[in-house]
């Protein structure tokens, strides 16, 4: 049976401010990136998170981003890779805190915005986030785009990597996603989505926004939970995958079956 995770990231309010759906969206998704203070949250929504996770029996996963809360996080930004292994450690570190009050195992790190597409292209900075990772944690997974340089540089410091596809993102040729300001970058037809979605997970393959098929590993699908018509949209997608006989679980679970 082939099983595949649901990811969404969270805990991404500030103080009084609050974004998402977190609440419901954790009825969903078999992992949470949680945001680790840096781009979003702060101490008591990542405490508030996790807990929340751990009742509702969803995987944790830190979401480490650039320091850069006004832009949450999507601004580039010129840092070394010895400067990203320290940004990773430190939030990593914090939110490994309250895993541990809760007795939850850290299951995954999946970088957040800039940093995240960023080190997809820059293999140097992907090796400073794999690296680390790998000083918290060795059994940590590293979550990144399929056929990225995050995968590649996880692989090389011996991480258990985890692929991650996009549902509502159109991809290049090149297996990168096409950028936001691009027209057609975002799909928001549901039924194309969801068709993408199953080829992507059972065929290994999906189509670029040149039209040419291209090779993918579908080992989490991330959705997004910001307003009521993309919660509709992710159950609708646990459900399709459930009807296909598609076992939805923790990332964990799906790249040991991978292994």
């Amino acid at each position: 049976m082939k099983k595949v995770d649901l990811n969404s990231d969270l805990g991404e309010g500030f103080g009084s401010f609050k974004i998402g759906m977190d609440q419901e969206i954790l009825k969903v998704v078999t992992s949470a990136n949680i945001a680790c203070g840096w781009h979003a949250g702060d101490p008591v929504i990542m405490e508030k998170t996790v807990a929340l996770s751990k009742k509702k029996g969803v995987a944790v996963g830190a979401h480490p981003g650039y320091f850069d809360l006004m832009g949450f996080g999507r601004r580039n930004m010129n840092v070394t890779p010895e400067e990203v292994k320290t940004y990773i450690k430190y939030q990593v570190g914090a939110l490994k805190a309250f895993t541990d009050s809760e007795g939850l195992k850290l299951q995954h790190v999946k970088p957040h915005g800039a940093m995240y597409n960023m080190a997809a292209k820059d293999y140097s900075l992907a090796l400073g986030i794999a690296q680390g990772i790998k000083e918290v944690d060795n059994k940590l997974i590293l979550l990144g785009l399929a056929g990225s340089e995050l995968i590649r540089a996880g692989k090389e410091v011996g991480l258990t990597v985890a692929s991650e596809v996009f549902a509502d993102r159109a991809y290049t040729k090149d297996g990168k996603l096409v950028p936001r300001t691009a027209p057609g970058a975002v799909i928001h037809d549901k039924e194309i989505a969801i068709n993408r979605v199953l080829r992507m997970v059972q065929e290994g393959k999906v189509q670029s926004i040149e039209g040419e098929d291209i090779d993918i590993d579908a080992h989490s699908i991330c959705v997004h939970g910001d307003n009521p018509e993309a919660l509709e949209f992710v159950v609708a997608i646990k459900n399709i995958l459930e009807k296909e006989g598609i076992e939805v679980t923790s990332l964990a679970q799906v790249v040991n079956t991978y292994e």
